[in-house]
């Protein structure tokens, strides 16, 4: 491993842990949030070239990403209520029907206002896009392989999704409550009077700075460990599957057993499981953030830019729109719409966000729905553009 490799990986494990010194020693950091600081970081990173734009070292970034989400699920699941999520159902089967009618919508305007000179190609990537955003990036493949489109075109829309998936991330992140409870009600409960299992906690009283504490260690070590068996577990279940399903069923495993094993009271009970698990989730953020360069900023097709930002754009308005008219609260419109449109393991981002982790579980299982349904709903909608030209 050569001294660049070592460096990017020294950042992204440290760089966390200054995050939460600062916001510790300084409580107005702390209102901006660790997640908040963390993207800032990573991008400032990432489009100053402190971090290279390499292909070498993309797949670095991306492998450190890929590797914490899986370490960071369970931990965060360790300590959740399952009652409480049964009160949230409603909201979330809601906010998730408004979510991928939004998207359908938004992609079809998209449609119409930008695949004129070439229908056929803007319907199929307007259905990658709706597998892409109610899914994922498996979705986006498979829509890929069952459209026929050419490697060109796939690779255009992955690269343009997901630079204003990263634009749309950190607005939500930064913007999104703020402005969304404006016309939007707030999360049904309050956040600093629950009981003494935190269905939701407060984070601006957490002390992650005690986080590796040596009182600390025999408890995160036995929850690593259980972390570890699970992740095994999950990818041993994943290996029946067949091999294009892979990461859904991978993660829908881990978050099940993760999940059955909150209902075990010592599990539970187990401290600092979720602040480490928010501990990977900022290693998560700045390798993701630091992958913002400038030129990923270059070479852009004006008119399959123009219309992947409709969609993008789009059906987060309409998305809110439906979801405001039928008073869905903000913390919900949030989680769904990232989990929709940037996959479940942005979920507790946006939990880390809008301090809020009730809406882990929830979010992540609007997402896992998605992975379920996504390939279905774009193919459809692509052939039903096509009908139109």
């Amino acid at each position: 491993m050569d001294l660049t490799s070592v460096s990017i990986i020294l950042i992204c494990l440290l760089t966390p842990l200054l995050i939460l010194w600062l916001t510790y020693r300084f409580p107005v950091l702390n209102k901006i949030g660790t997640i908040i600081i963390a993207y800032i970081i990573g991008c400032a990173l990432g489009l100053t070239g402190l971090i290279p734009d390499t292909p070498e070292v993309h797949k670095l970034q991306t492998n450190i990403a890929s590797y914490s989400i899986p370490l960071a699920i369970p931990l965060l699941l360790f300590s959740a209520d399952i009652k409480s999520w049964v009160k949230l159902a409603p909201s979330f089967i809601k906010s998730t029907i408004f979510g991928i009618v939004g998207c359908c919508i938004a992609i079809a305007v998209g449609f119409f206002v930008c695949g004129g000179d070439d229908p056929e190609t803007f319907a199929a990537i307007g259905g990658m896009l709706t597998g892409l955003y109610t899914g994922g990036n498996a979705n986006l493949a498979s829509i890929k392989m069952a459209l026929g489109v050419d490697d060109t075109t796939y690779l255009i829309t992955s690269a343009y999704s997901t630079l204003l998936s990263a634009v749309y991330l950190i607005f939500v992140i930064v913007l999104g409550k703020q402005v969304l409870r404006l016309f939007m009600p707030d999360f049904p409960y309050d956040k600093d009077k629950m009981d003494e299992n935190g269905v939701i906690e407060n984070y601006d009283n957490q002390l992650f700075y005690g986080l590796f504490r040596r009182s600390n260690l025999p408890t995160l070590g036995m929850s690593l460990l259980l972390t570890i068996l699970i992740i095994a577990a999950g990818a041993g279940i994943a290996l029946l599957f067949p091999k294009g399903n892979f990461q859904t069923i991978f993660i829908l495993a881990i978050s099940t057993l993760a999940i059955i094993a909150s209902t075990n009271k010592r599990v539970r009970s187990m401290k600092r499981t979720f602040e480490a698990g928010t501990y990977l989730i900022l290693v998560f953020s700045i390798a993701v953030a630091s992958q913002v360069t400038v030129g990923t900023l270059g070479n852009i097709d004006p008119n399959i830019f123009l219309f992947i930002t409709i969609a993008t754009l789009g059906s987060l308005f309409m998305h809110v729109l439906l979801s405001a008219l039928f008073r869905i609260d903000t913390d919900t419109t949030l989680a769904t719409s990232i989990s929709l449109i940037c996959s479940p393991p942005f979920v507790p981002v946006i939990a880390g966000a809008v301090k809020n982790k009730a809406i882990i579980g929830p979010g992540i299982a609007v997402g896992l729905f998605g992975y379920a349904v996504g390939t279905y709903v774009g193919f459809l909608l692509a052939k039903l553009l096509m009908l139109t030209v």
